[in-house]
This record gives C-alpha cells, structure tokens and sequence, in this order.
C-alpha cells in the first residue's frame, strides 16, 4: 500500500492510500480519484518526504530521537490506521451485501441499467462490470450509477 498527499486544482490537499504507484496512475488517468472537499477529480500528487526504510528489520535508515510531536504522530497514525481499518470493513460489508442481495448482469450492466432507467425493463437490484466511459455515459443520462469498491485483499 502506498499512501499519497493529494492536491485538486483548487489546492485542496488530502491523503489517500492505493494498492500501489501504477494503481494510482491509472486511476488519476480516467478521473477516478476526487476531492473530498470540492468534488474536482483534477488531482496531482503534492510533495512528499519520502519515508526510507533499511534492509534490516524493517527500521527507518536513520533513526532521530523520539519527540513530543513525534508521539503526536504516532498516534495520529494509530488512529488513521484505526480508522482506515474500520472504513475497509464497513466497504467489504456494503460490497458483500450489494454482491447477496443483487443480479450481477457482468458487462451487460449499462444496457441493463438504462433498460431500468428508461423503463423498459422492471427496476431491480443489479451490479457488473462498465468501462469507465460507459459509467460516465450512464451519469450524463441520469442514471444512477455507482462503483463497486474493491480492496486490496480481493487482489490477492
């Protein structure tokens, strides 16, 4: 996991954590990644100080003596990974229940949800799969669309 200091055109800055640098990529590449604070998905990566990490058991390279702020940090850190420990359990629970409760239509998903949409087909639960022209086509249509999230344990 790789964790980024985002900024959207409008300077917002925000973190974010993804699978890895190409993941990223290809995210930032068809707009995936939005601002939390103004919704803008023009997103670049801010500076960052890089965190080096040794060879042997898994230390910093160059340990510095331990400060108030620092245990600030620390715990900051604790809680963010707390938090982002909660926030993947709560996902996995909202995919597993759309995956139990709904059709998976796999890539017939934008025809079938325009057929809803429009009417021509009953409304009823449903998920697949939708390029992501295609969702953004289904969106400019009004059709309610919404991804599914996906973590990094399903990868594996």
């Amino acid at each position: 996991m790789i964790r980024y200091t985002l900024r959207c055109e409008r300077g917002h800055q925000f973190e974010s954590w993804f699978q890895s640098s190409s993941a990223y990529e290809s995210q930032e590449r068809r707009h995936l990644i939005d601002c939390p604070s103004c919704g803008s998905s023009k997103i670049e990566r801010a500076i960052m100080a890089p965190q080096v990490v040794s060879k042997k058991g898994r230390e910093p390279a160059q340990p510095t003596p331990a400060a108030p702020v620092e245990a600030a940090a620390s715990e900051s850190t604790s809680l963010m990974m707390a938090q982002e420990r909660e926030l993947r359990s709560k996902l996995k629970e909202l995919r597993d229940h759309i995956v139990k409760n709904a059709d998976n239509v796999g890539d017939r998903f934008p025809n079938e949800a325009r057929k809803m949409h429009y009417g021509d087909i009953e409304h009823r639960p449903i998920y697949g799969e939708a390029s992501p022209e295609e969702a953004r086509a289904l969106i400019d249509e009004g059709v309610e669309v919404s991804p599914l999230p996906t973590l990094p344990e399903d990868r594996n």
